[in-house]
């Protein structure tokens, strides 16, 4: 397991996220893996993927000396932020501010990323040690929602997810994105097309950040 300090470097460098929602183990295994091949480099895989601790298990052994950095997405207390950990999660996201999940992140020095909503919300994460917060749901917040938090606590660091796509990535990097998460955009084909098809998506967010960037 990588030291804190290296996880939030590694993650930052990969930049997209993918946020991994399988409907059975196997699914969301081919999916981590598919958006991997692709260039999104960071599998957030989700608790209401089936068997999500073993998903996390099996990728963290088969992609260890790799710069796949593997975490684990939808963790709603934090029993279920130390399973994922025990099985190999680099970093812990919620959908929510909950302070308990932050409690168990920093004892096993774990980056975890809350689900912020308001300048209240990322306030509490920071003073409980989060530099990195999830803006979420990020369609529904905007992407002006990073310069204006960014007003008074320009210190932390945001990472949108939900609503991301080709289309608005550009502006939330220009917004000033820690990094991004992108979740149904990679696997709107998987269901009828398999794994090829988010190994193709992952491609074009991955081309489409080269030219951002």
């Amino acid at each position: 397991m990588a030291n804190k300090a290296e996880s939030v470097v590694q993650m930052q460098k990969n930049y997209l996220f993918a946020v991994v929602r399988g409907d059975s183990e196997e699914a969301g295994y081919e999916i981590s893996k598919a958006a991997y091949e692709g260039g999104v480099k960071n599998a957030e895989v989700t608790f209401s993927t089936p068997g999500a601790e073993r998903v996390i298990a099996r990728l963290a052994k088969e992609f260890k000396d790799t710069d796949m950095v593997v975490g684990a997405g939808t963790v709603l207390d934090a029993i279920t932020a130390r399973i994922a950990i025990l099985n190999g999660a680099e970093f812990i996201v919620s959908p929510t501010w909950v302070p308990e999940i932050a409690e168990i992140c920093n004892l096993y020095t774990v980056p975890y990323l809350p689900g912020c909503g308001s300048v209240t919300e990322v306030q509490n994460a920071l003073k409980a040690g989060c530099e990195i917060v999830k803006a979420f749901p990020g369609g529904l917040l905007g992407t002006s929602f990073i310069k204006d938090v960014h007003g008074p606590l320009p210190q932390v660091e945001i990472m949108p997810s939900g609503g991301v796509n080709l289309d608005n990535m550009g502006e939330w990097i220009e917004k000033g994105a820690w990094a991004v998460g992108i979740g149904s955009a990679l696997t709107k084909r998987y269901k009828n097309e398999g794994p090829d098809s988010v190994r193709e998506e992952a491609q074009k967010f991955a081309d489409k950040l080269k030219n951002l960037k």
